[in-house]
C-alpha cells in the first residue's frame, strides 16, 4: 500500500512539473525557474540571477524602477476577460473584472486580486510622493497606486503593461 501511495505521488508531481513546463514554455518563461502561477512562496532572488532570465525592457521596469511610455503597453486599453499575472514570477496579480478605462495610458485596476498579491512602499522619486506598487511574491515593481479610481475602493492601480502576463478565461462551449 505505502508503494503505490509513493508511486501516485511520483505521478502527480511529474505531471505536475510537465504542466508548470508547458505554462513557462506558453508565457516565454522557459529560462525562469521561478515562474509559476501557482506557486505562492515569497522569492529573495538577486538582481544578478534575475538580469540573466528576463528580457532587457522587463529587467529595466520590473527590477530597476523604470515606467513604459504611456498608451504603448499591450494591456492599456485591453478588455479581455481573465487574469492578469507577474510576468517575472507567474504570481496573480488583478482580474479583468477590477479593470477599468482610465485615461492615463497604462493598464488600470481597482483592486488586487487578493490581499497578498501585491505590497506597497512609499516612492519619493521624481519630485513628488507616491506609493509604490509590488509584487507580492518576487518584489518587482509593478507601478503607482492612486486614490482616483471608481468605486468600491476609489483607488487607482497603475500598472505597467510590460509588468504583467495574461490568461483569458476559459471560453465557454
Amino acid at each position: 500500500m505505502t508503494k503505490r501511495i509513493i508511486y501516485a505521488a511520483m505521478l502527480l508531481l511529474i505531471a505536475l512539473n510537465g504542466f508548470a513546463q508547458n505554462e513557462k514554455s506558453a508565457r516565454g518563461h522557459e529560462n525562469n525557474p521561478w515562474y509559476s502561477t501557482t506557486d505562492t512562496i515569497r522569492l529573495q532572488v538577486s538582481d544578478t540571477a534575475w538580469k540573466k532570465v528576463l528580457s532587457a525592457d522587463l529587467y529595466a521596469v520590473a527590477r530597476e524602477k523604470d515606467t513604459e511610455r504611456p498608451f504603448t503597453g499591450k494591456y492599456w486599453k485591453s478588455t479581455l476577460r481573465g487574469t492578469y499575472y507577474c510576468a517575472v514570477c507567474g504570481n496573480m496579480l488583478f482580474r479583468s473584472d477590477a479593470k477599468f478605462a482610465s485615461s492615463c495610458g497604462w493598464p488600470s485596476f481597482y483592486e488586487p486580486g487578493r490581499v497578498t498579491a501585491v505590497r506597497y512602499q512609499s516612492d519619493d522619486s521624481e519630485g513628488m510622493h507616491r506609493t509604490e506598487v509590488l509584487c507580492g511574491r518576487c518584489d518587482s515593481h509593478l507601478g503607482h497606486i492612486f486614490d482616483d479610481g471608481p468605486p468600491p475602493t476609489h483607488k487607482r492601480f497603475c500598472m505597467n503593461s510590460i509588468s504583467l502576463d495574461f490568461e483569458p478565461d476559459a471560453k465557454k462551449p
